[in-house]
């Protein structure tokens, strides 16, 4: 007999940047900073994300194409990556995360991709504790939700591999 199961996520949403507790809007606007980093010369997507991490240091990342596609890295791994190697075993409190297109002043709506959604699951579980993932939303609105899990619900782990 089979039955149908329901998943729901909680997401906060925040008419504003500036409605959002302090420490978030000072990772969203870093997020911003990344993002004029990008190197993205073929789709012209500017991707920043930045994470605080527990000690409050805040590490940005901005995506990086390669003609060779699949070689790229977004955003949200290349600052996971960089604060796991600039600050081993210091856990990660929250990653922003923002985009736009190149030459355009606002910033768009953004949500992580399945990779990074990954990602940041494996860092939730290696540290056994939760992300807060903070998403431009569009017309200066903010999504945000408590843990990367919540955007990934039937995710892969370590618990797969035993």
């Amino acid at each position: 007999m089979s039955q149908t199961k329901k998943l729901e996520i909680e997401v906060i949403h925040y008419q504003s940047i500036e409605d959002l507790p302090k420490i978030y809007t000072n990772l969203l606007l870093e997020a911003r900073n990344a993002a004029s980093h990008s190197y993205s010369p073929y789709s012209r997507y500017e991707v920043g994300a930045a994470v605080l991490l527990q000690n409050d240091i805040i590490v940005p990342g901005s995506n990086q194409e390669n003609s060779s596609y699949p070689t790229g890295l977004c955003a949200e791994r290349v600052a996971l990556f960089a604060a796991a190697t600039q600050h081993p075993g210091i856990k990660v409190r929250a990653i922003a995360i923002t985009a736009r297109k190149a030459g355009n002043e606002h910033f768009e709506a953004v949500t992580p991709c399945g990779s990074c959604r990954q990602v940041m699951c494996e860092y939730e579980d290696l540290h056994q504790e939760d992300i807060t993932v903070i998403m431009e939303a569009g017309n200066g609105e903010v999504n945000i939700v408590k843990n990367a899990g919540s955007l990934l619900p039937l995710k892969f782990s370590h618990a797969n591999l035993k």
